[in-house]
């Protein structure tokens, strides 16, 4: 047991140099545990001197006294982690005493002091209650203290072990909020994984103390008739001299070997009960019991009643009232000062709730989460790393996929269990509000047909989330079978973080804010400060500025390029205010990049408009002062969508993507025209298509 170098004994050394006992022990604790549990091993087998025996006897005494001392000052569990380790030793140690004094009892009759003054003080001289008093102790070991400290360990190790993954969504909850460092985070974790591995531990070590009792009894059985046998045959003893010398030996080996026994199991059940917990166990339990002075006058007033009993003891009963009313009075004594604690308490919790109230607080409420990601209990896995969830890692390159393809700053996505979902469900909220959700399951493989499916595998059918495509869930050991006949598989988490990827890039012109846009423009001013001069804000405000962003976010268009955007809006901000036509110029500066969007092999394969409904559309664009729009009939508006799916679904079946071209007056408006009936379709103008580029049309629409 390591000495703390406050109580290590300086020894002047030869040489003048200082040795520290206590520094000695800790560099070499890894040596002398190994040492000393070979030696245990070692006194099991070699005969002990009977002067040694004694004093490892008491050592072991010793050591359960500062076993059960260290338990009782613990504030927590974890104080003393290394405890199941130090069970197993001190067990052990105790089997290995055990068994030399059992070999001295059956060869000399004799095993040292210790044991004798057990034998003859402790018990009288009487075997027989010397017998009674080690079958008590070890019940009491046993059945009490050892088979509650196993059901409470056990219970505690469940318990932790289940309730591993919320603390750990909990704590990374505050990290993505802000409220806690990565390295108080890492801290936060190794204690929960420490707890749930020491509750663990303690639910197999508690079986130590439990066999040790069982060993002990069967050890005193063979010790009585071991040595009756002895003591008649080879001792040439009658027979209740043999009983009684024996007898009495055995009672003394085993009291001296079950009373530190049972200070191990007390240590044990304190430390495994130890639970909502702020000091060590003398401080809990004195300000927990004596803290309401009634009690105690109440208990003194029965007291009394039960001393003035006819038949009853009275000094006993009215001595102990006179105690409990002298502790009620002490205690009455200091209610104005703990009055004045409670008054100030109560005076603290009214001015909080005040607080509370005020609008400013309120207000405080009103705070919305960007993205939310709600989850089932079933899907908690994928969260926890403590079973190999990576869907955390998953967001983080998310986040950086879309600063990549759309240079937009995700916000934190914050992600939080549901119990009033599906297990296996998922819920996508943006500001507070849903706008997806969809179904998993963990134990499968989403398996879709990409169109080369030459034999279908069973499985549970399903649709992709993100694209809507047929699918199907398979087992794990489908997977290679449904690869070869041409699926495409993909995992649970994957799916989910696909489907958030794409919940993402069609939002992502709502998740860009004001606040977003300023942190670009501040971005951009640190390599461009005069361009962000010239536009901000004499020529446009930070909202006119978001409102160019959103329109090209809301067709996918990547704002990353900001230096171009900003120039552009330098540009023709001083004859138009108009962000829809501002947008417009913009995407004519990007050409390059929208060609690279659209383009296959420099073929672009498209679809265009007939110059009659060209003509129409901007002959019916009407302006007002909240923005421009067309005005067509709806059977003209019936005739125009009924052809342009058509023409679409020519591009569709040759295998190309869906893209509308058309001149550069015309696309703003015929894109309002279709983007609701037709979402998600690609319209660009010829100015957005790099001359290089051959332009193959395959369909004409016409009303």
């Amino acid at each position: 047991m390591a000495v703390p170098e406050e109580t290590a004994v300086p020894v002047s050394s030869g040489g003048g140099e200082t040795f520290s006992l206590g520094s000695f022990i800790q560099k070499y604790s890894d040596v002398l545990i190994a040492v000393t549990l070979v030696m245990i091993v070692i006194m099991m087998i070699i005969p002990l001197p009977t002067a040694l025996l004694d004093v490892l006897i008491c050592f072991n005494i010793t050591i359960a006294l500062v076993v059960i001392m260290s338990a009782i000052y613990n504030e927590e569990a974890l104080d003393l982690s290394v405890f199941p380790s130090l069970l197993l030793v001190t067990t052990l140690f105790r089997l290995a005493l055990n068994i030399s004094s059992t070999r001295l009892i059956l060869i000399n009759g004799y095993a040292g002091e210790v044991i004798t003054a057990f034998g003859n003080f402790v018990v009288g001289g009487n075997p027989v209650v010397g017998f009674i008093m080690f079958i008590i102790l070890v019940i009491i070991n046993f059945i009490v203290i050892t088979k509650g400290s196993e059901r409470v360990a056990e219970v505690s190790a469940r318990f932790t072990l289940d309730a591993m993954p919320g603390k750990q969504m909990s704590i990374d909850a505050d990290l993505n909020q802000g409220a806690i460092t990565d390295e108080e985070a890492k801290e936060r974790r190794e204690k929960i994984q420490r707890e749930a591995d020491f509750f663990g531990a303690m639910d197999g070590a508690s079986k130590f103390v439990k066999g040790d009792a069982i060993a002990a009894i069967i050890i005193m059985l063979i010790n009585i008739g071991g040595g009756f046998v002895i003591g008649m045959v080879q001792r040439d003893m009658e027979a209740v001299q043999a009983l009684q010398t024996y007898t009495l030996l055995t009672v003394g080996e085993g009291l001296v070997s079950q009373i530190p026994a049972l200070l191990i199991s007390t240590a044990t059940g304190i430390i495994v009960t130890r639970a909502a917990s702020e000091g060590n166990l003398g401080n809990d339990i004195v300000k927990q019991l004596f803290r309401n002075e009634r009690i105690f006058f109440i208990n003194a007033g029965v007291l009394t009643v039960l001393a003035i009993v006819p038949g009853l003891p009275g000094v006993p009963f009215f001595s102990l009232a006179c105690l409990c009313a002298l502790i009620g009075y002490n205690l009455h004594k200091k209610t104005p000062s703990l009055t004045t604690a409670e008054e100030q308490e109560q005076a603290a919790e009214i001015q909080a709730k005040q607080e509370a109230t005020r609008p400013e607080n309120i207000v405080s409420l009103l705070q919305v989460d960007p993205m939310e990601l709600e989850i089932g209990y079933s899907l908690i896995p994928l969260v926890d790393t403590g079973q190999g969830g990576d869907l955390l890692d998953r967001i983080v390159m998310i986040r950086r996929q879309c600063a990549l393809e759309l240079g937009l700053v995700v916000p934190t996505i914050r992600i939080r269990d549901n119990i009033q979902i599906k297990p296996n469900a998922y819920i996508v909220k943006l500001k507070g509000m849903e706008i997806a959700r969809g179904e998993l399951m963990l134990d499968h493989f989403l398996a879709m047909n990409s169109g080369t499916v030459f034999e279908e595998v069973p499985g549970i059918e399903t649709t992709e989330p993100a694209f809507g495509l047929p699918a199907l869930w398979i087992p794990e050991n489908e997977r290679e079978q449904a690869e070869l006949n041409g699926y495409t598989v993909v995992d649970a988490v994957s799916v989910l973080a696909t489907h958030l990827t794409e919940i993402i890039k069609q939002h992502a012109s709502e998740i860009l804010g004001r606040q977003e846009t300023q942190n670009l423009i501040d971005n951009l001013a640190k390599t461009h400060q005069s361009l962000v001069n010239e536009v901000v804000p004499d020529l446009l405000g930070v909202g006119e500025i978001q409102k160019v962003l959103a329109n090209l976010l809301d067709e996918r268009i990547s704002i990353r390029d900001m230096a171009t955007i900003m120039e552009v809006l330098s540009d023709y901000a001083r004859a138009t205010k108009d962000p829809e036509i501002l947008t417009e110029y913009v995407r004519h500066a990007m050409a390059r990049q929208i060609t690279q969007m659209v383009v296959q092999d420099n073929t672009l394969p498209c679809v265009t408009l007939d110059p009659a409904l060209e003509n129409r559309i901007v002959g019916g664009v009407q302006r007002t002062d909240h923005g421009s729009y067309v005005s067509l009939d709806p059977d003209s508006m019936r005739r125009l969508t009924s052809s342009l799916q058509a023409e679409l679904d020519k591009l569709n079946n040759a295998g190309y993507l869906p893209v509308v071209l058309t001149s550069p007056a015309v696309r703003l408006y015929f894109r309002k025209l279709v983007s609701r009936s037709v979402p998600g379709l690609v319209i660009v103008s010829h100015a957005e298509i790099d001359p290089s580029v051959e332009i193959q049309i395959l369909g004409v629409v016409r009303l």
